[in-house]
């Protein structure tokens, strides 16, 4: 991923762009696993970081995060610009994480 730009910007900076490919996404649906609900439990009585959450959520942004960047890297895009993540439950304890952007080749 370290070739390809990723911005929430609507442009990259100091760079004209040359050519749109349009619009590249990825996602992932993550559920909730047993181990995480029950110290998530113990959290809530005392207060504190989820820790099992953030590391789902963190892996999660990164999976659909690399599968956008495989399909702009298919277009030729050498930039993803107007980056944004969304997510949405689906099922109980499962939500999906998305992550769309323009594809574009910058100069």
């Amino acid at each position: 991923m370290s070739d390809l730009l990723l911005t929430n910007l609507e442009s990259v900076p100091g760079r004209l762009i040359a050519e749109h490919y349009g619009l590249v996404s990825g996602n992932t649906v993550r559920a909730k696993n047993v181990g995480r609900d029950i110290a998530a439990s113990f959290k809530n009585l005392v207060g504190g970081e989820l820790k099992g959450y953030t590391e789902l959520l963190s892996e999660a942004r990164q999976q659909a995060t690399d599968r956008m960047v495989e399909q702009a890297r298919a277009l030729g895009a050498n930039a993803v610009i107007n980056v944004r993540f969304s997510t949405s439950s689906v099922a109980q304890g499962a939500a999906e994480l998305y992550v769309y952007g323009s594809a574009v080749r910058v100069e």
